[in-house]
């Protein structure tokens, strides 16, 4: 038992040490992303505070700091959100409403002083700590799905990594704390006995998923980039606009499909891999919202889509050409539009259901 103690109180430390570098490192970087980075950091240092439990139990001779330890687990999920909002939306700012996430966490650390953690207020913040915890996390998957949505029919770029990131980070986060919730039943029943076991796992999670985020920090530094929060998803805006007309669909059609579809063959405009839906507004002299229609709704695809279909077909006309062997498909993935060769292949598979290179073959 003695060589568990040392073992959990060994990896708490080093996932506490490295979640505090993590946060001086976010608090002191300079760019543009201020607040998302330091929103994680204040996340990552609020779970430091709660990780102290796994390697000191000190608190406990200080009735005020251990209540202020148990319900700062009551910010983790709400900082988390507030996070996710400003690393998907680059011009989210905290206002007064946002106060309204922190209110249990106020009300939960005077309950358990008023209480002295008495067995009622301690089941009643069991119950109240799963039930935000479910709302949080459907909350910031709602969040990332809109985010996707206004992502792809805004933005021609296929690197998804922030989503991904925020999406893994929140699987994790529900993993950890599955982790927790199967502590809590073993402690409250004949399994007491794999408690330490499963405050191993516990340990062990933390220090992967700090791990990941330092690997994440030092990999990608530019991933926090976020979009227009005051974008909106092309279903809401037809919902509002329920008076558009059968008359009105066919005008813009006729209008402006042929021009777009010319400007796109003889401009080329996709070959620039930060093509936005806005910047081919401007370019082709067609209001926005007109053209967020357009393709978005009367074309049915996603802006997304529709931009990296012209890239494909260039590079699949590049694969083709007998004369240009020796140009290698990572040479192809800038000359077509892509900024990356990962982004390129899954594109690629999704539109010929093979890899650049196997469809060279295939042609060759």
């Amino acid at each position: 038992m003695e060589n568990k103690i040392e073992i959990i109180e060994t990896i708490g430390k080093i996932a506490v040490f490295v979640m505090v570098l993590l946060s001086i490192f976010l608090f002191t970087v300079k760019t543009k992303n201020h607040l998302s980075n330091r929103l994680l950091g204040i996340y990552l240092m609020v779970i430091v505070f709660d990780l102290i439990g796994l390697f000191t139990n000190k608190t406990l001779e200080y009735p005020i700091i251990h209540n202020l330890k148990m319900a700062s687990s009551l910010l983790q999920l709400p900082l988390f959100y507030l996070y996710v909002l400003s690393a998907c939306y680059s011009n989210f700012k905290i206002r007064k409403k946002h106060v309204v996430h922190f209110i249990l966490f106020f009300v939960f650390f005077i309950l358990l002083h008023i209480t002295t953690r008495s067995n009622e207020s301690l089941l009643l913040y069991e119950i109240v700590g799963e039930l935000q915890f479910i709302l949080y996390i459907v909350l910031v998957f709602l969040v990332l799905k809109n985010y996707k949505t206004i992502y792809r029919e805004n933005y021609s770029n296929t690197n998804y990594e922030l989503y991904k990131w925020l999406f893994q980070i929140t699987v994790f986060s529900c993993i950890a704390h599955a982790f927790v919730l199967l502590r809590w039943y073993a402690s409250n029943s004949k399994f007491q006995e794999y408690v330490l076991n499963i405050n191993i796992l516990i340990s062990l999670s933390v220090l992967g998923i700090t791990i990941f985020f330092v690997l994440k920090a030092l990999y990608q530094p530019d991933l926090f980039k976020g979009i227009n929060s005051n974008l909106n998803p092309i279903n809401s805006f037809l919902d509002k606009k329920t008076s558009i007309n059968n008359t009105r669909n066919n005008d813009i059609k006729s209008k402006y499909i042929p021009k777009l579809t010319s400007y796109m063959v003889e401009e080329k405009p996709y070959l620039d891999y930060q093509l936005t839906l806005q910047k081919l507004a401007d370019q082709i002299q067609i209001p926005e919202k007109e053209l967020s229609l357009l393709i978005n709704h009367y074309l049915n695809k996603h802006f997304f889509d529709f931009i990296n279909e012209y890239r494909i077909n260039d590079a699949k006309t590049l694969l083709k050409d007998v004369t240009k062997k020796e140009v290698t498909v990572l040479e192809i993935v800038y000359q077509v539009g892509f900024n990356s060769k990962s982004s390129f292949y899954t594109a690629f598979k999704k539109v010929t259901g093979q890899t650049p290179t196997a469809y060279r073959k295939s042609v060759s």
